[in-house]
């Protein structure tokens, strides 16, 4: 900062030369292996590539002293005396830095014998670069062997003159099919993958595996989720004039465009096919649907289920769609199509509680106001001959919706767990229940049974039943 020259720069123009006296002090301290240089404008530099913005030097390189005055003339001025330095960091040697190298046949088939020796095969990954050692030729290290080698432009320039060098390659090795364009590969890969998963939903970070038997080699290191990516969010090999048959081609293997409009419909599909299986809707009267939360769809066509929704977490994604709005986000017309099939909001606790205390309360009714329910009492549905007694079927003091209601396990559950029993409405519900008469603290001992002999008896226990319903349906 003492220099007068570097007092006499402006001072946009001192924090660079500023970098520029510390990269040549970090040369010649050896004290790291590469120097930093800030970009420059080489006006009077031919020798040095004008796309390169940021240079590292190797220590190497640098055979003779190097003054910090140097840069900073390097910096202010563009002579010819000012350029010595960056001349004298260059060796003719190793040109290949920034010079395009001619590599030749020999020397490639040295490379890739040498890689096919380390590795087995010529599957060789797109970001592998040769390493700098002996078994590899010299003017390979630091190249990118697979898009130098598996390219069209190196085929044509060293293979379709010399037949002979087909079957040298071929025996030792080299994939053919890798020479086709990446979107070949891409439509291979797309095609194996739902042959295998059943879908084209691959992850992001999904690579094609190596040493798989249902992937072939061409494909191996593959990164087929990356690609699914770039083309569905920057539409990558969809531009030009093969982009609409490219499109139709992504269509017809299953590509998803919109993965959030594909988890949706999705959910969707699950949702109805659960209420349809559960068999409580009715088209006479408004009904929820109820997913328990732990609910997974199960495996096999014995359970009605399709397929594609197998080991589908369903009850967990609604309960996520409930909390954390997963899928309707900002989505008014998702969340009417799910209230459309009856879909709760409110969770499955609170209802759960609704559907609970509305059956105590029939239970309480027609047991004189006390609420004393069984544990392996379930709430019963009408008798099935209902062509002898009609009646009886059309006034049931049951909901529809609550047939199959484990009453006594919920109320069980209630009294040992406080099941319902938490947040803010608790006391209300306590109230709730000791209005219909709740016995906190049973007796002891068994109950006794009532155990009809007579199918007459039957009849007239089930006309007794209506006859309280009558009683109910006037009070409820």
């Amino acid at each position: 900062e003492g220099h007068p020259r570097y007092k006499s720069l402006p001072h946009s123009r001192r924090r660079q030369s500023l970098f520029f006296a510390v990269g040549a002090l970090l040369c010649r301290t050896n004290s790291v292996i590469f120097a930093w240089l800030p970009p420059l404008k080489y006006s009077a530099n031919k020798h040095l590539p004008p796309p390169l913005t940021t240079l590292l030097f190797p220590l190497e390189y640098c055979q003779t002293p190097i003054r910090v005055s140097t840069y900073i003339s390097l910096r202010e001025s563009s002579s010819t005396k000012c350029c010595a330095a960056p001349t004298r960091m260059r060796s003719s040697t190793h040109s290949k830095w920034w010079n395009k190298r001619d590599l030749s046949y020999d020397l490639a088939l040295l490379a890739l014998e040498a890689y096919h020796k380390e590795n087995g095969d010529l599957a060789i990954p797109g970001r592998f670069i040769v390493p700098a050692t002996d078994e590899y030729p010299e003017e390979w290290h630091g190249v990118k062997l697979a898009s130098t080698i598996y390219t069209m432009k190196w085929w044509q320039k060293h293979i379709a003159q010399n037949p002979d060098r087909v079957a040298q390659l071929s025996n030792l090795g080299f994939i053919w099919e890798r020479l086709q364009p990446t979107w070949n590969l891409f439509m291979e890969g797309m095609v194996n993958y739902r042959n295998i998963h059943g879908n084209v939903l691959v992850p992001a970070s999904f690579v094609v595996p190596r040493n798989d038997d249902n992937w072939h080699m061409a494909c191996w290191d593959l990164p087929l989720g990356s690609f699914v990516q770039q083309v569905r969010l920057r539409h990558d090999f969809l531009t030009g004039e093969n982009s609409l048959q490219r499109k139709n081609q992504l269509d017809r293997v299953g590509f998803v465009w919109d993965v959030s409009e594909y988890n949706f419909t999705r959910l969707l599909r699950a949702i109805k096919h659960f209420d349809r299986l559960d068999g409580k809707s009715s088209s006479t009267r408004e009904h929820s649907v109820r997913v328990p939360s732990k609910f997974v769809v199960p495996s096999g066509h014995e359970h009605g289920w399709p397929p594609d929704l197998w080991e589908y977490p369903l009850g967990a994604k609604c309960m996520a769609v409930r909390q954390k709005k997963l899928y309707v986000k900002n989505r008014p017309h998702r969340v009417r199509l799910l209230e459309d099939i009856g879909f709760r909001w409110s969770g499955n606790a609170k209802l759960g509680w609704l559907d609970v205390v509305q059956a105590a309360a029939i239970y309480s009714q027609m047991h004189g106001r006390v609420l004393n329910v069984p544990f392996n009492f379930v709430i019963p549905a009408p008798p099935l001959d209902a062509e002898s007694n009609p009646q009886c079927v059309d006034s049931w003091p049951w909901p529809e919706r609550l047939w199959g209601l484990k009453l006594g396990q919920r109320l069980k559950d209630v009294r040992l767990k406080g099941a319902y029993l938490k947040g803010s409405d608790a006391h209300v519900r306590k109230a709730q229940l000791d209005n219909l008469g709740f016995v906190w603290h049973p007796k002891r001992g068994r109950r006794k049974r009532y155990i009809v002999e007579d199918k007459d008896d039957t009849m007239d226990l089930d006309n007794r039943i209506c006859t309280v319903s009558d009683k109910v349906s006037d009070t409820v």
